[in-house]
């Protein structure tokens, strides 16, 4: 038929027709039809934009774009800055800057201890495993992201911050519930908490093409750890950055154990060594980063090497083990964020990830183990926000990820997983409020790409949720620093493939995890000349249903047993101040700088599960989980005067239970450590930086345990010296 000449005359006809109007359709409905288009394909997401990425300027509602934010110069009223400053719904904890290189700290492990709410979970020794549990919820609803993109272990869940070094860190920013940013990717509403790791990016100052860092750090347990830093500025769009570690310690240190019976009396008293505890690890990054008008992008490699022991537990007379582990982590990682006209922003994420570990225990004692396991992820993310009125935004994001593990032993599953997460959110400002509120959709399949041969039950899974959140922030005097916040979360915690399909350790009867938070808070800064006092109150009221509780198994540090709690309630309260003062000087002005931090926390943890038969379940209804202590905080002090900066840093963790059967056998003494670091930096001819430093850890010697039978060092330091050119 189309053919024929009637129906070529006719079609003729309507072309000329449809040409006539194009124009005049055309114009009407590009604008609108961009913005729609670009908000359906927008279902996918959007990952933890920072807020030196795209911003608003909050006096003006003017949109800094990526190129100018970096060399605008706004000269705005002091006063009117103060009153109107841009506050997050939920504010983080955050280290950065002077003060993040001032603490003692060997990782981002030792750095987020100082939070409030968090308790570390250390299995001691330079190389040991580290680990963050939030608010009592488990290491598995804190999802740690490295610029923006989060770190993934789909095999047991868990990331071990040990890995992570502190010489490349900008700022490290803690959230409770979420980011206080609806333009992200989905992963980023998929937690009950989450960590932001930011690296460095180049900066260039005084016209200089390039910025070179080097800097030694040697201590004791035989420590040496040397890394270098260089940035680049192709043109002044483009920018590259490199950047390499290594770590080498013997990881021997003293320690003094003593083992009492239940009835109170000393079994034995005795110091020993700490062996089998070295490490030697490689670290290096490079990135490009690029700059344009409405735009920004990254693109960034990461690779990390170690050969680590394993000291082990102090478990039947057992002072050393022989168990060696092996860690291979690679990513590329990628983003690219785009504003459209002057109410639409779009963002893509992509990464792949490829980390191989090798486990060995020759022991001929035991059963001799030498498992591999290799694991890999894609993933994409996409992502859009717009603007409906100055004071409403929207947004859309979908993710979607893969993940697949490998390994060598028999009968060994290969699980494969698909994830795909979709949120759509709105944030409101207007005035004297702040209101955010976002639903996420989880679906996921897994698919087992080999069949079960010793261990039939094990079958694939599938899951699907929808979960909610509402947080909300007031400034009751609008000429005042005093605000007041809450939010309600849930959130769907799946198994990992551990808990599912691991040989001797998974079980297919494990449930997922479903929690519901509550929090309530205020916070108030009182600003007085150059310096403030903030103090800040949150409780909060956790829900945990179907918890999954992951313990280590014998003497491993990657195998773990794991059960389900049932149900648990936890109830806390969190307390930090912080006072700045701005010292004058005669001759030198505000030359002297003194910052104090205190924080404490309050939790009771229970397991609510079995009321009506407490006897059977050992004792654990109503008793506080697993490694919560009860009481918890820190302090710090930063005296800082010209070039020299002193810093003093308390911990102290309340006593625990090994178990929820909160019996005397399984008490854990509470611990305390005391810390000193002080620096001083010169500026040498030819604009030559140097700063050199020492480190005091634990400096009353405190012999004490985070997880029992791993004894953690006493007293030990560091010198460090750095050059910048």
């Amino acid at each position: 038929m189309c053919c024929e000449p009637h129906a070529i005359t006719i079609q003729a006809r309507v072309a000329a027709h449809a040409k006539n109007n194009y124009q005049i359709i055309l114009k009407k409905i590009k604008k609108r039809l961009t913005y729609c288009i670009l908000l359906l394909l927008s279902i996918a997401p959007q990952w933890a934009l920072g807020s030196d990425l795209l911003y608003t300027d909050s006096l003006s509602n003017v949109h800094v774009t990526y190129a100018d934010s970096a060399n605008r110069h706004v000269v705005l009223d002091e006063v009117a800055v103060v009153a109107r400053q841009e506050k997050d719904v939920m504010p983080p904890q955050r280290l950065k800057g002077e003060q993040l290189k001032a603490l003692s700290t060997n990782s981002v492990a030792d750095a987020v201890r100082y939070f409030s709410g968090v308790q570390i979970k250390d299995y001691g020794g330079v190389g040991g495993m580290r680990t963050v549990d939030l608010r009592s919820m488990g290491s598995h609803h804190l999802g740690v992201f490295y610029d923006g993109i989060e770190i993934g272990n789909a095999q047991n869940g868990t990331v071990d911050l040990g890995k992570f070094s502190m010489d490349n860190l900008e700022e490290i920013a803690l959230y409770n519930g979420q980011k206080s940013e609806i333009f992200q990717s989905a992963k980023d509403f998929g937690s009950a908490g989450t960590l932001y790791l930011r690296t460095r990016r180049p900066k260039f100052e005084g016209g200089k093409p390039y910025n070179l860092q080097i800097k030694m750090k040697a201590g004791t347990f035989g420590l040496a750890n040397p890394s270098v830093l260089y940035e680049h500025k192709l043109s002044e769009h483009v920018h590259v950055s490199a950047n390499a570690e290594y770590t080498y310690a013997t990881g021997r240190y003293h320690y003094r154990y003593e083992k009492r019976l239940a009835d109170g009396s000393v079994a034995w008293d005795t110091t020993a060594v700490r062996e089998n505890g070295d490490i030697q690890a490689f670290r290096a990054e490079a990135g490009v980063f690029g700059y344009a008008a409405e735009s920004k992008w990254h693109i960034k490699g990461y690779y990390y090497q170690s050969e680590r022991g394993i000291p082990g537990a102090i478990v039947n007379n057992v002072w050393k083990n022989s168990q060696r582990q092996w860690d291979r982590n690679a990513f590329v990682q990628g983003n690219y964020t785009t504003r459209i006209g002057s109410k639409c922003d779009v963002q893509a994420n992509m990464k792949y990830s490829n980390d191989k570990m090798r486990y060995l225990n020759p022991d001929t004692t035991l059963m001799i183990v030498d498992n591999q396991f290799l694991q890999q992820e894609w993933y994409i993310s996409l992502a859009s926000r717009y603007r409906i009125f100055p004071f409403w935004d929207v947004a859309l994001a979908a993710d979607y990820q893969l993940n697949w593990l490998g390994s060598n032993m028999a009968g060994f599953v290969s699980p494969l997983r698909h994830t795909l997460m979709v949120s759509g959110a709105t944030a409101v400002s207007y005035k004297w409020f702040k209101l955010q509120a976002s639903v996420l959709e989880t679906y996921v399949s897994d698919t087992l790409r080999a069949q079960a041969t010793t261990y039939s039950d094990k079958r694939a899974e599938t899951y699907n949720a929808v979960t909610p959140a509402v947080f909300f922030n007031a400034k009751p005097i609008l000429d005042k620093e005093w605000y007041v916040r809450a939010f309600y979360k849930m959130v769907y915690r799946m198994p990992t493939f551990n808990d599912l399909y691991y040989s001797d350790v998974g079980s297919s009867d494990i449930k997922p995890e479903k929690t519901r938070q509550y929090d309530l808070g205020t916070e108030y800064t009182l600003p007085f000349r150059k310096s403030s006092f903030q103090v800040k109150v949150d409780g909060y009221f956790n829900q945990v249903e179907n918890k999954i509780v992951a313990i280590p198994k014998g003497n491993s540090q990657y195998r773990w047993m794991m059960m389900n709690l049932g149900y648990v309630e936890i109830v806390g309260v969190e307390v930090a101040t912080d006072l700045r003062l701005e010292m004058p000087h005669r001759t030198a002005g505000y030359d002297h700088a003194l910052m104090l931090h205190a924080g404490y926390t309050y939790q009771q943890a229970r397991d609510m599960t079995h009321p009506e038969d407490n006897d059977i379940y050992g004792g654990t209804y109503k008793g506080q989980i697993a490694y919560i202590p009860k009481h918890s905080g820190n302090a710090t002090a930063t005296y800082i005067w010209r070039g020299l900066q002193v810093t003093y840093a308390y911990v102290y963790v309340g006593g625990r239970y090994s178990s929820s059967a909160n019996i005397p056998v399984n008490y854990v003494q509470p611990w305390y450590t005391h810390d000193l670091s002080a620096s001083y930096h010169w500026i040498l001819p030819k604009q030559i930086g140097l700063r050199v430093g020492i480190e005091v850890n634990n400096l009353f010697n405190q012999q004490y345990e985070v997880i029992p039978n791993y004894p953690m060092p006493g007293i030990n330091g560091k010198g460090i010296v750095s050059v910048y050119l």
